[in-house]
């Protein structure tokens, strides 16, 4: 059986903000955003503009919990750079948790 992919993504949100989360379906998700869902507090007030970065995990749920908490804890900074330049993440992310080249 294939292993699931967990996708974490940026989103860019109309207050200027940057948004982090993870799913299995970036398109619902991402509608779901935009839609203002209940399920989607944060965005509910302030819209995303667009996904300005996304990387496909293959592994757990867990592993994507902890690159979407990683990147959250990044400041504005550092956010941009990964929008720029994502393969950073990995670079960034392996150095702090080795168990991240197993699933990207």
């Amino acid at each position: 059986m294939p292993e699931k992919i967990y996708w974490v993504y940026l989103l860019n949100c109309v207050n200027g903000s940057y948004y982090t989360g993870y799913t299995t379906d970036l398109i619902r998700r991402y509608h779901e955003h935009r839609t203002g869902s209940d399920k989607c507090k944060y965005t509910r007030s302030f819209k995303p503009l667009g996904v300005v970065q996304c990387w496909a995990i293959s592994g757990t749920q867990s592993m994507a919990m902890k690159i979407e908490k990683f990147i959250k804890g990044l400041s504005r900074r550092e956010k941009e750079e990964l929008i720029l330049r994502p393969e950073c993440l990995f670079v960034w992310y392996d150095s702090c948790d080795e168990t991240l080249k197993d699933y990207v």
